[in-house]
């Protein structure tokens, strides 16, 4: 049984890969391989974290491996719209220090050449 559901789309000029259900080991090699994919691409990519539910550490390697994958090829990975426990998750191994994290995708988009991601406020706001 599949527990990650994974799409695409555009925002802004930019990839948007969108990850709802709970992301663990069972998955996590699919979409380490589908990141890798859409970073060959050499596209900027937003990954939409609202519909995810859940995240293990295969998940966390995932998501480095898709960052490492698109900055070999130029671009840069941000991640928009954690839900609560994920966000905590990612500041709690200081994930949100390496991905530039945002509040949304539109955000993400419009902030994506600025020198300050919003990391900071939502590493506060996992804290709680």
């Amino acid at each position: 049984m599949v527990s990650i559901e994974l799409s695409t789309r555009e925002c802004g000029g930019q990839l948007v890969v969108a990850l709802r259900g709970e992301l663990d080991v069972v998955d996590a090699a699919s979409v380490a391989a589908s990141l890798a994919a859409v970073a060959a691409n050499g596209r900027h990519i937003i990954l939409d974290l609202k519909g995810l539910e859940f995240i293990d550490s295969s998940g966390l390697a995932a998501l480095v491996r898709g960052r490492q994958r698109a900055r070999q090829a130029g671009c840069e990975m941000h991640l928009a719209a954690p839900q609560q426990q994920v966000l905590r998750v990612l500041a709690l191994t200081r994930l949100t220090d390496v991905f530039p994290v945002h509040i949304g995708v539109d955000e993400a988009a419009s902030s994506r050449d600025s020198a300050a991601p919003t990391a900071g406020s939502l590493g506060a706001r996992a804290a709680t």
